[in-house]
């Protein structure tokens, strides 16, 4: 390498928009336990809504009992919200996180 090469300044467009991407998708949608649903509730919303295994949906559910909370679903917001809205009108309680 040369000395002028060396004076350039880097430039990676593509390395920018992965940065955004990754940006994008920087939020959780978090379920929370409650008293109220069964397993198989939960586990069938998971399935519907989240678009979970039944492995994967039955391990959040556990992890929601035993934590009180876990994260079931990592995407952007405009991704998550229609997730969320769907597992709040299964009268469920989620929330976004950043």
């Amino acid at each position: 390498m040369n000395r002028m090469d060396t004076d350039k300044p880097l430039v990676n467009p593509q390395a920018d928009e992965e940065a955004a991407v990754l940006e994008d998708n920087g939020c959780s949608l978090v379920l929370h336990n409650d008293d109220v649903h069964t397993f198989d509730y939960v586990i069938k919303a998971l399935v519907d809504i989240c678009r979970h295994t039944e492995e994967q949906a039955e391990q959040c559910a556990i992890l929601v009992h035993c934590h009180g909370k876990c994260t079931v679903k990592r995407g952007s917001y405009s991704d998550l919200l229609p997730m969320h809205t769907a597992l709040l009108d299964k009268q469920l309680t989620s929330e976004i996180q950043d």
